[in-house]
Parts: C-alpha cells; structure tokens; sequence
C-alpha cells in the first residue's frame, strides 16, 4: 500500500499517465477514421466498371505547357515577339499584339511532353511551314477562332473534359467549344466525311484502353506553337490508369505528308476533385465574331482602347479575295 506524500505522487503520475493514453488513443482512432473515410472515397473512385473494365468516369484535366508547345522550351515574352535592344534570341520582346497583355500574354517554360529525342521529325518543307504558322499565330491558329480544337490537342488544353463509359462507349465532353468525341468500342459505320475531332475506334488491351484515331479534316494545330498536320493524320492513343486519380495518357502520331517517321507523346491526366465539380460550356464562338469577322464591317467597330500608360489603335485589313477564301475555308 502507498501511503503519505510518496503515495499521493504516484498516484498523480499514475492519473496523468492515464489521461495521456487516452488522449493518444483519441488522436489515433481519430486518425485512422479520417485516413478509413478517405480510403473508402478512394475505394469508391476505383471501383471498375460492371464490365470489369478501369473506371475512367469522371472529370479530367491535363497539368502541363503542351498546349503552348508540345517540345520542350524556355519561357519566351510572347507568343509573337520581335527583335529588342540587343540583338540575340533572349532579348527578344513582345510584338504589338501582345505587348498590352504584359506576363499574361507570355510563354511559361516547359521540359517538354514529346519522348524519345524530344524532337518533332518534320520533313524539310514542312517544317518551314511550321516555322512560318508561329510567327503568323495570331493570324493562323485554329484555337483563336474558336474552331474545334481536334485530337490530341483537345485531351491537353488548360480546360477540363468528362468521360462517360460504358461496355460499347466511351464519350468524352470538352469545355472548349463544345467539342465533344466517341470512342467506339463496338462495330459501327464509319463516318460520311472527314471531321475536326476524327473517328475513333477503340478496343482494351488487359488494363489499357487502346484507341485508333483516323478521318481527320487537317484543320488543326498540336499546340500554340505552329506545330500542325495535314488530313493524313493517324494516331494512336493509349489510356493507362496510374492512380486512382491519374491516368497515363500517350499517343503514337504518324503523319506521312508532314512527318519524317511516327513520334510519340506521353503525358499524365488527373482527376478533377472539388466537391461537386462539373463540367461548364466555355461557349467561346460568339465572342471571337469580332476577331474572326470585324474587318468586313462597312465601319470598323474596334478601334481604339487606351489605358494608363498605353493606347492601342487597331486597323483592320482585308486580304485578297484568294487569301480571304484560305483564311475562312474552315
């Protein structure tokens, strides 16, 4: 028995002792409550399709520079510069367009999503005329005037895309435009004509959701830079999940009228996971009338805009009637 002062310490250790365990098994349980909800939410997200196939519904989004370029780059003032003071490739600044625009109307930096060498493997006139689509961007690229944006470019965008499975259907929903793409994993007719998004026809291969992607109209670009092909375009794209959250997206292009050899890029897709996240149209049409179309106006609309320490005046030019008839051909 304990008795007088050495008692009474003991048993305050042996209270305090007490009080501590429980209060670190309080902690623990707690913790493993929240890490057993959240595996549960993980489990829930993972869980295959009645097929037996990945579950790839949900709301996706790339996380990377490819729609400004696809190869790897420094970060650059703008998509369209011009020469500065000094006269070497890094001091280049702004052209007019863009100046206005400041840090936002730059080019982030990126290591690039092209595998292998990291190069693009054009044929000689080809490449001139890639060279050519990025100095006249502004002009040429199919993104400014709200067209469809085409695949791969559309997986890539900075925008959000939702995928709805099913055994026979995979459909994909983009925010850009409204595009929207099937991937056809049963029998079906192929399309009566040649289209901005393709045609595409898909099959798994164990885990992986192999898709064969043809019948493209040759309108569109890969990326902001100028990187473009032509309607002999073929892909082949692979769907690999990484995570429950994450998916391996790749894509195989061949190209024989614009590209020396097929080259392939590679490239992670996550999960959107706000709560209540969904899919909103940026229903971008209607706000590039003025862009696409102002310069027939019998009175030019935008003219002027002046700020603090800029003023902007704007002259709209009308291009020959053959240059007219290639610009909106689209």
């Amino acid at each position: 028995m304990l008795n007088g002062v050495g008692g009474s310490v003991m048993r305050s250790l042996f209270k305090g002792s007490t009080v501590a365990v429980a209060l670190v098994a309080a902690i623990v349980s707690a913790t493993i409550s929240v890490w057993m909800t959240r595996r549960a939410d993980r489990v829930t997200r993972t869980a295959r399709t009645t097929d037996g196939k990945p579950n790839f519904n949900g709301i996706w989004q790339a996380n990377n520079e490819a729609y400004w370029d696809l190869q790897a780059h420094e970060a650059r003032p703008g998509a369209v510069t011009q020469p500065g003071v000094y006269p070497y490739p890094f001091a280049r600044v702004p052209a007019a367009p863009v100046l206005a625009l400041g840090a936002a109307g730059g080019v982030p930096g990126s290591l690039g999503v092209v595998t292998g060498d990291g190069e693009i493997p054009y044929k000689p006139e080809a490449a001139a005329l890639k060279k050519e689509n990025a100095e006249h961007w502004i002009d040429r690229d199919p993104e400014l005037k709200c067209y469809l944006p085409g695949i791969p470019r559309a997986m890539y965008m900075p925008y959000p895309f939702q995928i709805v499975q099913s055994p026979t259907k995979v459909h994909m929903a983009f925010t850009f435009s409204n595009a929207a793409r099937t991937i056809h994993l049963d029998q079906v007719d192929e399309p009566p004509d040649d289209t901005y998004m393709g045609y595409s026809v898909g099959h798994w291969d164990g885990d992986t959701l192999v898709v064969d992607v043809s019948q493209f109209n040759g309108k569109n670009w890969f990326d902001r830079a100028g990187n473009y092909h032509s309607d002999a375009l073929h892909l082949v794209e692979r769907f690999t999940p990484i995570t429950v959250d994450a998916i391996q997206y790749e894509v195989t292009i061949e190209d024989p009228n614009v590209f020396i050899r097929p080259w392939t890029i590679s490239m992670p897709l996550y999960r959107r996971l706000e709560k209540n996240v969904q899919l909103i149209e940026y229903r971008c049409v209607e706000f590039v009338e003025e862009f696409l179309y102002g310069h027939l106006r019998k009175q030019q609309l935008v003219k002027h805009w002046e700020g603090e320490t800029m003023a902007v005046d704007i002259t709209r030019k009308i291009p020959s009637s053959e240059r007219l008839h290639e610009l909106y051909k689209q």
